[in-house]
């Protein structure tokens, strides 16, 4: 019946983790076009990045806290670090190595901690 149980939870967390990449898509292809037809600067594509980090991880955060009955925002700080980690993971793969400091690696796992959690504790 535990197994069982385990089982559910890891797939609620998939589940949530893959809205989140879902959100993600959405909001960099906005990004992306904005980017095009707008001109956008450098700090305005990085204010939208941000952005998306926190939509997609609250968001998850949000569906993840619905799905389970205790402990909603944990629930939401483990979304956050499982995104960070699927994330970065991606970005040592594209760009063999981590293509930014270690304040914006820091900075991005807070963001995505945060989102997760705010989106957690409000579901």
């Amino acid at each position: 019946m535990e197994t069982q149980q385990s089982a559910q939870k890891i797939l609620r967390v998939g589940k949530a983790v893959l809205a989140a990449y879902i959100v993600t898509a959405i909001c960099l292809l906005a990004v992306a076009f904005l980017l095009l037809k707008l001109d956008l600067s450098q700090a305005n594509v990085n204010v939208g990045i941000i952005v998306t980090y926190l939509v997609s991880c609250f968001l998850g955060g949000f569906i993840l806290g619905k799905t389970m009955e205790r402990r909603k925002f944990l629930w939401g700080v483990i979304l956050g670090v499982i995104y960070f980690l699927i994330t970065l993971i991606i970005s040592l793969i594209a760009y063999h190595g981590v293509s930014s400091s270690a304040n914006h690696v820091i900075t991005t796992l807070l963001i995505c901690i945060g989102g997760g959690m705010a989106g957690g504790m409000v579901s």
